[in-house]
């Protein structure tokens, strides 16, 4: 089977593209990205060093550059996206490049040349959208979903993943917080936030379930625990003295993976949720069960929390 990741070289496209070459005996597994850097020094590490790995400069601002990538490619993970918040909220004209105008173009690509399934990697900030990031990415979700109306019943297969910040992916708090320890002091934005807890080799478990599961048009989400970030300050820096600073322009109290309006269409399938489209024609075949149980999917109000212990063996740290 032939593989495209676009984003490539962000911390999910290199642990998706490791996963594959290590359990799936791809023909050919190829690394999207626009960063020439990051390919180089992606290709010098041993793990990709295999004749199945392929490298494709490209920009998914770029539709002609995305044509001829994937030519002969059987499943497109859209990963590729602007995401840090405070930047897109500054760049809000750039995010809606890469973000929305970008996942059109894989869109209507994946299409045009005949792929048989192609998942947006989307975020809890599409859910109840409060910054740029959030909006641009509800924006491709609603892209990737009703995708599918333009997709013959047998053609190209459009769905999205939705999970909340990964666990040690780059600009991650817990990289602030291993820089901050050695002064001691650790700047937290407000005690009471939570996030739910999903790490990379788990986000590429859930992705490869959704490729299996997707029949076009659903939005897959994880069923994840919570962590207070408190605690994950705690787990990452011991002994280190908390200065509250305030929440940044766009961020969130609390993540949201599903919202109660989502609720009404979601399906509990124990470790996944299911998001039905709203459009049941979408759909090429029938997905049923059971309705959650919850009114809305929130990291406050989860059922499930990770305790600092929990954390620190997440991390792998003593």
């Amino acid at each position: 089977m032939n593989w495209l990741i676009t984003g490539g070289t962000g911390t999910f496209g290199k642990a998706f593209s490791r996963y594959l070459l290590e359990n799936c005996r791809p023909n050919k597994v190829v690394c999207f990205s626009r960063d020439e850097l990051k390919q180089s020094e992606m290709q010098n590490l041993p793990e990709y060093q295999q004749p199945a790995m392929r490298w494709f400069l490209g920009d998914v601002r770029d539709k002609d550059r995305l044509l001829r990538a994937f030519r002969d490619i059987d499943v497109v993970v859209h990963a590729a996206a602007l995401k840090q918040v405070p930047a897109c909220e500054y760049n809000v004209l750039e995010a809606v490049q890469t973000n929305i105008v970008g996942s059109r173009n894989v869109v209507e690509a994946s299409i045009d040349c005949g792929v048989g399934r192609a998942l947006l990697i989307s975020s809890d900030k599409a859910c109840q959208a409060l910054n740029a990031y959030g909006k641009t990415k509800a924006v491709a979700e609603s892209i990737f979903t009703q995708g599918n109306a333009y997709s013959s019943l047998d053609g190209t297969k459009l769905s999205c993943v939705r999970y909340g910040n990964v666990a040690g992916s780059r600009g991650s708090v817990i990289h602030v917080f291993r820089e901050q320890a050695a002064s001691g002091k650790l700047t937290i934005t407000d005690s009471r936030m939570t996030r739910f807890w999903i790490t990379p080799a788990q986000a590429v478990r859930f992705v490869i379930s959704a490729l299996e599961q997707m029949v076009g048009g659903e939005i897959f989400v994880p069923r994840l625990p919570s962590v207070k970030i408190t605690d994950l300050a705690e787990a990452v820096a011991p002994d280190c003295q908390h200065e509250i600073i305030g929440l940044r322009a766009g961020e969130k109290l609390h993540e949201v993976l599903i919202t109660p309006e989502e609720v009404l269409r979601t399906i509990d399938r124990g470790r996944t949720y299911i998001i039905k489209p709203y459009y049941q024609s979408f759909e090429r075949s029938g997905l049923c069960g059971k309705r959650p149980s919850f009114e809305q999917y929130s990291s406050d109000s989860n059922s499930e929390w990770l305790s600092v212990g929990d954390i620190r063996r997440e991390l792998g740290e003593k």
